[in-house]
């Protein structure tokens, strides 16, 4: 991707040069810790509060349905992240009932095995995998979910390994005496374009389920082909229907801002 001035009196624009996109393997890696367990606005079958994880395995089952409807040779895999990293499911595949047989299986960590989480092994894991993706010529995406609202995650990876692309989506509770969100969002934007190796995106939300979906939606763009997320201007809100409905409203929490 390149950067093209039209000229002085409009605003850049960017360009794709004609290369070969390749095919995506994308790891997963959910946060399940106590906070995932954090009631949504939104609610399920028979009036029950949603979760944050019961909404997060409904938006990666819709992200990786029309993932596969752009490209059906894009794979998934899936971890968690309790104080570190681990599998649930290490092979990726196309197969859209295993990986909603693997979310069937996920679960919320203990808070005694829910500590300070630390992403070291999640990058080693991903460098790996990378490296066989390449050769594969294709390549690696991770999308970490994160629902700490006062950890910051922490890690120690080498700026000089940039072997795969991050994504970050950040759920989180408003801001307040015993939480430091903004703090948590700085961090994941600075551990974002340490590790990178094509443009991240990250995205945060308070409390509602469409915010997650339609953030969601934007990382459905190809790594190979995105321009800076600062020069993003997605997803646009949907016009009213009228003055006093708008489908999204009291969903979003305090926002955090960008960097």
């Amino acid at each position: 991707m390149e950067m093209v001035e039209a000229d002085s009196s409009t605003a850049k624009l960017y360009s794709l040069n004609p290369n070969r996109i390749s095919n995506e393997d994308i790891l997963f890696c959910i946060d399940i810790g106590p906070e995932s367990l954090v009631e949504m606005k939104s609610t399920g079958p028979g009036g029950k509060p949603l979760t944050r994880l019961d909404s997060i395995k409904q938006a990666i089952l819709v992200f990786i349905n029309a993932k596969l409807s752009i490209n059906p040779d894009h794979r998934f895999a899936f971890s968690t992240l309790a104080k570190t990293a681990s599998w649930l499911r290490k092979e990726f595949s196309s197969d859209v009932e295993s990986a909603a047989a693997a979310l069937r299986g996920l679960s919320a960590a203990s808070a005694s095995s829910s500590g300070p989480p630390d992403l070291t092994q999640l990058f080693r894991v991903a460098a790996h995998e990378a490296k066989k993706s390449y050769a594969q010529n294709r390549i690696l995406r991770v999308i970490l979910i994160y629902c700490r609202s006062c950890v910051q995650p922490q890690h120690q990876w080498p700026v000089s390994q940039k072997l795969f692309t991050l994504d970050v989506m950040y759920l989180h509770d408003k801001p307040g005496p015993d939480n430091c969100p903004q703090e948590v969002y700085d961090a994941l934007v600075d551990t974002l374009e340490h590790v990178s190796q094509y443009e991240g995106y990250i995205h945060e939300t308070g409390q509602g389920v469409r915010i997650l979906l339609r953030y969601m939606s934007v990382l459905l763009s190809h790594p190979q082909q995105r321009c800076t997320q600062d020069m993003m201007d997605l997803p646009k809100s949907l016009t009213k229907r009228s003055p006093t409905c708008d489908p999204a409203n009291g969903e979003e929490g305090a926002p955090i801002s960008s960097q």
